[in-house]
């Protein structure tokens, strides 16, 4: 099945006829729910930008606002924590992701994904942080990775955070707006997923750990602005996905050492309309387990795995930045068979998580954190 052509300019038409483009189905329609069984409550609110949100192992949640501003969520209440390292906010980049360690009970520890300022070159990059979380204060904040090459652009910064099973640590960071060099340079750091242990060393069996001059945190790499990052709750695996330029947003099943072909390969074109390559497949190159088309400009990621929402289990919510809602996709034989919208002009949905109750948790922008709730009626 071809690229549908009401999302292509003429321009790129004469790439798709004469430039040998081939590309594959982009899944089914989406639909409107039928039956709406559900309603939602506010957890917390006033929160501009909820960009990251952690559950604690007691009933509390971290929320980061992208302006700098981490809270402590107890009963509704939201408090700001001190010790927050420098933030550089600038377009898309500010404090992003949080996360709990796998062994936080013993430890304390959280981590944190931010546009950093630090470095000789002017403007940022980005950081994860790990800390220890007493009370409403960080202490023994340490510096885990940075990347290398900061820039004044405001763009692609990624950054989401996700854990194996064996307790390796993975993290985003998007192109930084330059796709020509960043991506497909593995001496560079941008448009790649990053794997460390949970005290920030690099573990052996990285790919590129054996490889003179290159990036040796690097787990793959050709990615283009990565703001959903999970660990499939049945096989283990970490799921990305990532913002596309006009179409091309992609879920990709991230696998070690792999080439995810941002630029080279792409189902997406220029905002402008003109085309940015021919080719949406290349040997070498991995496909997306799924892509969409128009984007949706997904942010936040997670599998509804509870009895909660009996209709909904094993299937996996995207929030949609663009269109302002919660993307339901049902999987079935490893494939996307059918798309609902949940919460359907919600307002800029930029994170989604389940809780330690099973429950669904949204973060909208301009309203704060939300909480999914079933009807007594069964969800369909």
């Amino acid at each position: 099945m071809p690229i549908p052509f009401y999302s292509l300019t003429p321009f790129y038409l004469l790439f798709f006829f004469f430039g040998g483009c081939q590309a594959q189905p982009h899944g089914p329609a989406i639909q409107e729910e039928k039956n709406i069984n559900y309603h939602y409550t506010t957890v917390v609110d006033e929160i501009p930008i909820p960009w990251g949100m952690a559950f604690l192992p007691n009933d509390e949640l971290l929320v980061t606002e992208k302006s700098g501003v981490l809270y402590r969520v107890t009963q509704g209440i939201k408090k700001a924590i001190e010790g927050v390292p420098p933030v550089y906010v600038r377009g898309q980049g500010g404090l992003l992701d949080v996360a709990i360690s796998p062994n936080y009970t013993e430890t304390k520890h959280i981590y944190l994904t931010l546009s950093s300022p630090l470095g000789e070159e002017k403007g940022g990059h980005t950081a994860l942080y790990r800390a220890q979380l007493s009370g409403h204060k960080l202490e023994n904040v340490t510096l885990l990775y940075k990347g290398q090459g900061n820039t004044k652009k405001g763009q692609h910064w990624g950054s989401r955070i996700a854990f194996d099973q064996e307790r390796h640590l993975y993290f985003s960071i998007g192109d930084r707006g330059n796709r020509e060099q960043n991506p497909q340079d593995i001496t560079r750091d941008a448009g790649k997923i990053y794997r460390l242990h949970l005290d920030g060393s690099i573990p052996k069996d990285n790919p590129f750990v054996e490889q003179p001059g290159q990036k040796k945190a690097i787990f793959s790499y050709g990615h283009r602005n990565p703001q959903g990052m999970l660990t499939h709750p049945k096989t283990g695996k970490i799921w990305v996905h990532e913002h596309g330029p006009k179409g091309g947003d992609e879920i990709n099943v991230i696998r070690k050492g792999k080439n995810y072909g941002w630029p080279i390969i792409t189902y997406g074109i220029n905002y402008s309309g003109t085309p940015i390559t021919s080719e949406t497949e290349k040997q070498g190159m991995e496909q997306p387990f799924y892509y969409w088309v128009p984007s949706i400009a997904p942010s936040g990621m997670a599998f509804s795995t509870s009895d909660i929402y009996p209709e909904w289990k094993d299937q996996l919510f995207v929030g949609s930045l663009k269109f302002q809602y919660l993307e339901r996709l049902v999987l079935k034989n490893n494939r996307v068979v059918e798309r609902h919208k949940v919460l359907d002009s919600i307002g800029r949905v930029r994170n989604v998580k389940q809780g330690p109750d099973g429950y669904l948790y949204v973060g909208v922008e301009g309203k704060g954190i939300l909480k999914i709730v079933p009807d007594q009626t069964s969800i369909k």
